[in-house]
């Protein structure tokens, strides 16, 4: 399934990252890329480093084994797994797109310090403060399944890592500085990544 991965990888990019682009131009005259704010080979910036070379790997990856050049992991060269792959990318997509809409004017690639965006409680938002990177690990994970190659693996492994740095580190401490209380108590009751896992503890 290769090449169906390809295909899936080339229409996330498409969807997710150029459409949507292009809508919040329309919406805000601006295409929403702030890009990584912080000294090169910082933590941080290491952690926007890393969404690059993921989404790098994570095309390259199926398109080398589509070439005869990546050779798949054995235990998971399997049809189910296969299946399973297209799955998890079938509901990454979409997810990906519905939260990023649900954003409206608040959506960004990176974060501006200095701006201030209104706190997105609804739709994915509701249960869950980071449906997008939820989505994106999904999608990718989903299109690694499909050509399990060990650089597909390594492409799942740094955006896990990327999302955890980007948000424990830069959109968690940006997003208490500006909305305060408002944000903490949100963050109570919505998990990180997944409903009810990851919650903050409430602060006076």
């Amino acid at each position: 399934m290769s090449s169906l991965a390809v295909v899936a990888w080339a229409l996330y990019l498409l969807v997710a990252f150029v459409l949507r682009s292009v809508v919040q131009r329309r919406r805000t005259g601006s295409a929403g890329f702030v890009g990584v704010k912080d000294p090169p080979l910082s933590l941080r910036w290491m952690g926007g480093a890393l969404f690059v070379v993921a989404f790098v790997l994570s095309g390259a990856a199926p398109a080398l084994a589509l070439a005869g050049a990546a050779r798949p992991v054995p235990a998971l060269d399997r049809p189910l797994v296969a299946a399973l792959g297209a799955l998890l990318f079938a509901a990454g997509l979409p997810l990906t797109l519905w939260s990023q809409l649900a954003m409206g004017a608040s959506w960004r690639i990176g974060v501006d310090p200095g701006a201030r965006t209104a706190l997105v409680t609804a739709g994915p938002f509701r249960q869950v403060r980071n449906p997008i990177f939820t989505a994106m690990v999904l999608a990718v994970l989903g299109i690694a399944l499909m050509a399990p190659s060990a650089l597909a693996l390594a492409a799942v492994a740094a955006l896990v890592v990327a999302v955890e740095i980007q948000v424990r580190l830069v959109e968690e401490p940006y997003l208490a500085r500006v909305h305060g209380g408002e944000y903490l108590r949100y963050a109570a009751r919505a998990g990180r990544f997944l409903p009810g896992i990851g919650r903050l503890r409430a602060r006076a």
